[in-house]
């Protein structure tokens, strides 16, 4: 085996060295990947046995071999047909025996020679050559002589380029005179060429030939070492300006550490990419955050554009991508918790323990979106904090009131000055936690202009299937929202938008009975009012028959609001009093309150009085804030067949009023009066309280009972209410709001009341078995039902008994 791996001349003859005679036949010593030009030095490695075995007999002989090239650089076992035909004369000069057998030689080129055959394989390779004559011809001296120079002076470009070249070539090309010697010389001292383009030029015998193609390689040459060189221009500049920068930059931090100084902002891009870190954000959030820091590091302090960002990345920072309070499902204790905090409410707690039991057994559920739906003051928002206090949540709580920007629930973009997040991410970074507790409060109350509408940016947040990616305008990037439990309250369900409504989960909760608002009062209400009045249980001590008075005659509503408002009257009076120096303790009795609060508000002999004259009925109504009591007051006089509907009446009333009165004139018979008797009559209806709309078709039932009384001249009875929707053909039917109805006629001290029949089913769900048994309610299907059962026999005045039915009709009682 022939190795050449160092295969630059050392030495070059001298030009008048003469040729030596080349015997006709030599040892053939086969080269791989190496060109031995003539006149030229180099070094050779030799291991294969054949090899090995000419060199010891050629040293022993005349040292003088025949070096020719392969063709293919893997032949173990080259023939004549594997080696280029062009070789060199060769002579040893030294050679050394290493320790494995192999030898190291060095070698000088003497004249090019060809193969003409070889003669012996065995024990190595010998074969017949001849002296390979090189061909200048006369008529060639100019072109070679121009072809010299260009070749010296694209050398020595080359070699002053070339890191691989010495520059001591250059001072031995520009020495040779022969043009032949010179395209020898420097074709063996270019490394960056292959073996077949040196073989190429070792071949080619006519001198203007070989100087031509080497002159055009060497110019190839010049062209990728230029484009190298101008690369590595290049790439140094750069590499010299980020070093520049970088030393620059580490003196600086060594100067104010010497100072006692810091680099502030350094400090800062090191503090929020140790937070980012921290964080937990999904990979993409992530990405996008890296790549704002980044940009923010790059920036001036000064900048318009870095306060920008930096509040941009304190906001991403501080979310709870992966901060969560863990459960604590314990439904004993939870229930506990409810019933402790709130009185009533069965059905709404039943539905929040039914989730928790669900959630327990599989915790990945996503959360229902709850909406409380119910009168002011009946313990919405209270009952959402109790619910998040009962399973381990924190709370949150935004207010929709009055809000009409959609920015205020997804943002604004970072381009407006001044741009937030919108509320869900602000609650959220409140919470510090990514399943808390929601609630939207007043979600009824949200409105809508040119900015926006803010209910349609609920319905992504509100959908479970959707804010699981929730994209904030400010933040641009999405965050999860379906661990959070969203709890929404509203008075109302008309304003909601039907997609919205359709989202949430409706659960009622009614006005407080008086039994349930005395309990409120001695377990919740009095202990805060006397707290937070400066006074303590020793001093002040309230009643039971004294808070009845208050509920009864003070504070006719659905809620508590206006009962702890009147409690908090009566402690402060008590707190006047002993500041002006009175320290005996006070008892609040029914007495103390009507001399603390004043005459009562609400008197029960209103509706008695009200009632003792014909044509005044008394209904049930349904308002935002509870049950009402409604008048209906029917009068007849002379007139041309007319009816007159006042107190700010809705359109649906109206045509209950004149349904009302078309049916009376169908059965007016039945009852005694004349059938026509409209033609010289004009009926008017008025419903008091004028300055409130007032619409729906629950008062059909009372302005056909107002209407009876008043043109059979029989009264209607003081202690019953009635609600009901009327047909043409004497059909009562059914309505809402029954369980707030039924309510505010126990607070006026109603205790019978007159119901549609199919409206039995509310009375059973929503009214406890002992409110049901301190009511008489009448169940009718019929307005004929109706009729008998509120109005007195013409013979009385006054309320003695259930009155005799015309047509043998009987009321159903519960």
């Amino acid at each position: 085996m022939t190795d050449d791996t160092s295969r630059a001349p050392d030495q070059f003859e001298a030009e008048n060295l003469d040729t030596p005679s080349i015997p006709a036949d030599l040892p053939l010593l086969p080269l791989r990947d190496t060109v031995l030009f003539p006149n030229s030095f180099m070094p050779l490695a030799v291991a294969r046995e054949a090899s090995v075995r000419l060199i010891d007999e050629a040293t022993a002989t005349g040292r003088m071999i025949g070096v020719f090239t392969q063709r293919e650089a893997g032949t173990e076992e080259p023939l004549q047909e594997d080696l280029y035909s062009i070789g060199t004369a060769t002579h040893i000069h030294k050679m050394f025996k290493l320790p494995d057998g192999s030898l190291r030689l060095i070698v000088q080129g003497l004249a090019r020679i060809r193969l003409d055959g070889v003669i012996l394989t065995h024990p190595y390779l010998r074969g017949a050559v001849s002296a390979a004559e090189e061909v200048l011809r006369d008529e060639d001296h100019l072109e070679i002589d121009a072809l010299q120079r260009n070749i010296k002076s694209n050398f020595q470009q080359v070699v002053s380029l070339s890191p691989l070249l010495s520059d001591d070539l250059q001072a031995l090309a520009a020495n040779i005179t022969d043009p032949g010697k010179l395209a020898d010389f420097i074709a063996s001292s270019l490394t960056t060429i292959g073996t077949a383009v040196k073989q190429e030029v070792l071949d080619t015998l006519d001198i203007r030939a070989r100087m031509d193609s080497l002159n055009r390689l060497l110019i190839k040459e010049l062209e990728v070492l230029e484009l190298g060189s101008k690369i590595q221009s290049q790439v140094q500049s750069e590499v010299g300006k980020n070093q520049r920068e970088y030393f620059l930059r580490e003196q600086l931090k060594a100067i104010q550490k010497e100072l006692g100084e810091g680099d502030e902002q350094a400090k800062e891009i090191d503090e929020l990419r140790s937070k980012i870190d921290a964080a937990g954000m999904p990979e993409s959030v992530k990405k996008e955050t890296l790549r704002e820091l980044d940009r923010l590091s790059k920036m001036p302090v000064a900048a318009a554009e870095y306060t920008v960002s930096r509040t941009y990345l304190d906001w991403i920072v501080a979310l709870p991508w992966s901060r969560r309070t863990e459960d604590s499902i314990d439904l004993k204790r939870t229930k506990g918790v409810l019933d402790a905090d709130h009185s009533g409410l069965e059905k709404v707690k039943d539905r929040v323990l039914e989730y928790l039991a669900v959630r327990k057994l599989n915790p990945d559920v996503k959360g229902p979106i709850l909406c409380f739906l119910g009168p002011p003051g009946v313990g919405k928002t209270s009952l959402a904090k109790s619910i998040a206090n009962a399973i381990g949540r924190k709370f949150v709580r935004v207010s929709l009131g009055g809000m009409r920007d959609e920015a205020e629930i997804r943002g604004h973009r970072r381009t407006y000055i001044g741009a937030l997040p919108g509320q869900i991410i602000q609650g959220l970074r409140r919470a510090e936690s990514k399943n808390p507790v929601f609630i939207l409060d007043e979600i009824d109350k949200l409105g809508a202009d040119f900015r926006g509408d803010p209910a349609s940016a609920l319905l992504e947040v509100l959908d479970p299937e959707q804010n699981n990616s929730f994209r904030d305008h400010y933040l641009d990037v999405p965050f999860d929202l379906s661990q959070v439990l969203f709890l929404t309250t509203a008075n109302v369900m008309d304003p909601i938008p039907p997609a919205l409504r359709d989202r949430m989960e409706v659960l009622e909760l009614a006005g407080y009975t008086e039994e349930e608002k005395l309990k409120i009062a001695v377990e919740h209400l009095i202990e805060k009012q006397i707290r937070n009045q400066g006074l303590t249980p020793e001093q002040v001590e309230f009643t039971v028959p004294a808070i009845a008075s208050v509920i009864r005659n003070y504070t006719r509503e659905a809620g508590v609001r206006n009962l702890e408002r009147e409690i908090g009257a009566l402690c402060r009076k008590v707190a006047r009093r002993r500041a002006e120096g009175d320290e005996t303790k006070v008892v609040i009795t029914p007495e103390t309150v009507n001399e603390m609060l004043g005459a009562p508000v609400f008197l029960d002999e209103e509706i008695e009085n009200r009632t003792k004259d014909p044509g005044v009925a008394v209904g049930l109504a349904w308002t935002p804030a509870g049950g009402e009591v409604l008048f209906v007051e029917a009068s007849r006089m002379q007139g041309a067949g007319s009816l007159t509907l006042t107190g700010h009446l809705g359109d649906v009333m109206k045509e209950s009023a004149r349904t009302a009165l078309s049916w009376f004139r169908t059965n007016a018979a039945r009852y005694g009066v004349d059938p026509s008797f409209y033609k010289d009559s004009e009926i008017h209806l008025h419903v008091p309280s004028g300055a409130i709309p007032k619409d729906g078709p629950s008062a059909g039932v009372t302005m056909m009972t107002a209407l009876a009384s008043e043109l059979t001249g029989r009264p209607v009875r003081g202690d019953i209410a009635m609600t009901g929707e009327i047909t043409l053909s004497g059909r009562v039917l059914p309505v809402g709001g029954i369980k707030e109805k039924v309510l505010a006629a126990r607070r006026h001290g109603i205790k019978e009341v007159i119901l549609p029949r199919q409206n039995e089913k509310n009375i059973r769900e929503d009214l406890t078995e002992e409110l049901r048994r301190e009511l008489t309610i009448h169940y009718v299907q019929e307005i004929e039902e109706v009729v008998a059962i509120a109005l007195l026999p013409s013979s009385e005045q006054t309320h003695t008994g259930l009155p005799p039915l015309h047509g043998g009709v009987q009321p159903t009682v519960n």
